[in-house]
């Protein structure tokens, strides 16, 4: 069981991947923007990061880039999620230094693949 934090301000999308994520058998917690996302890595550090690029505040990539500059946080496997593809977003995710990203609506059969093959890609602990 790895822990999990999923960022995003929708709360129907963080109900869905909180449940998706916990019938994995991952321990999940949420945030709603971009500051308690990076209270919550501060207090308690994930295995892994479910990322929305549009969020109040900071946006996800901004987000990601400071988790990816801290020494502390950089090797948390960050998954972009976003409801607004544009052509090159997904290249612009991973310049920012996430680790894959994935297109609203989530495909819920994938998710937890990928999920997994990071996780166990980071030598997350459970996996």
């Amino acid at each position: 069981m790895a822990s999990i934090l999923v960022v995003d301000d929708n709360p129907a999308n963080l109900k869905l991947l909180a449940f998706l994520l916990t019938s994995h058998g991952h321990s999940v917690r949420t945030a709603s923007d971009g500051a308690r996302a990076l209270a919550a890595v501060a207090t308690e550090k994930p295995a892994l990061i479910l990322m929305d690029l549009q969020l109040p505040g900071a946006d996800g990539l901004t987000i990601t880039r400071q988790l990816k500059a801290d020494p502390a946080t950089r090797g948390i496997p960050i998954i972009a999620v976003t409801a607004f593809a544009m052509k090159g977003d997904d290249e612009r995710a991973l310049a920012a230094g996430c680790d894959a990203y994935v297109t609203k609506p989530i495909d819920t059969r994938g998710l937890p693949v990928l999920v997994q093959e990071l996780l166990e890609r980071a030598g997350a602990p459970g996996t």
